[in-house]
């Protein structure tokens, strides 16, 4: 990716994102079945979301792993990003969230945490919330919200991520967020993507309605 910012005539270098993108969780209400296999139109969603990532010019995807992680990698191997693993995925989101953003180099100006049980979002949404980062001001993160909910995924400066990773294992991007209301920019969209994730199998009857697409399983994937 790339994006040449100008200011009073004069260009600056491209802003340099990388993300995080979460699938280490236990899915206990999907049974322990791995939510990030979950096939729209035959394609996993975590792979949607690389390709989202991917075409939005995302320079560097670190992906957080744990629970059935050996069921979920395969669905990674022709992606060029960094696998993590968390052997104490059952602590939280918090925990993956850390190992995640401290794989990351350091030279970036901007990480996107996303969630990997995400099926409509696509890059041309991330792309939107890359240039609301730019476009930020004095914040120092950038939070989509849709008809006053809170969405995913969100955008943070580099101090930020000093700050969470500075913090302990309690402390992480929501915590965050709540302690600095005033340095969050609000991204306010009428566009869902943001606000649709799966995590039971009444969300995926729903999703099936409301949008008309049915999400599936892959063959082998059990409780």
């Amino acid at each position: 990716m790339g994006c040449i910012l100008k200011a009073g005539g004069g260009l600056y270098s491209r802003l340099a994102v990388g993300a995080v993108l979460l699938a280490a969780g236990e899915a206990r209400r999907m049974g322990g079945r791995p939510k990030s296999l979950l096939q729209l139109g035959g394609v996993p969603l975590i792979r949607r979301n690389l390709i989202a990532l991917s075409g939005a010019g995302v320079d560097e995807v670190v992906v957080v792993l744990g629970h059935r992680a050996g069921e979920i990698e395969p669905a990674l191997l022709d992606f060029p990003v960094t696998i993590v693993h968390n052997a104490d995925y059952g602590c939280g989101q918090m925990s993956s969230m850390h190992l995640g953003i401290a794989a990351l180099s350091e030279r970036l100006d901007a990480v996107i945490v996303a969630m990997a049980d995400q099926p409509l979002v696509n890059s041309e949404d991330i792309t939107a919330l890359i240039g609301a980062f730019k476009k930020r001001g004095n914040a120092s993160a950038v939070v989509p919200f849709v008809d006053g909910e809170r969405g995913n995924p969100i955008v943070l400066d580099a101090a930020v991520r000093a700050a969470v990773l500075a913090g302990d294992a309690r402390f992480g991007c929501r915590q965050w967020l709540a302690a600095h209301p005033e340095q969050v920019a609000r991204m306010e969209t009428g566009n869902r993507h943001y606000c649709v994730d799966i995590d039971s199998p009444e969300d995926i009857d729903a999703f099936a309605i409301k949008y008309g697409h049915a999400l599936s399983w892959p063959p082998g994937v059990s409780a």
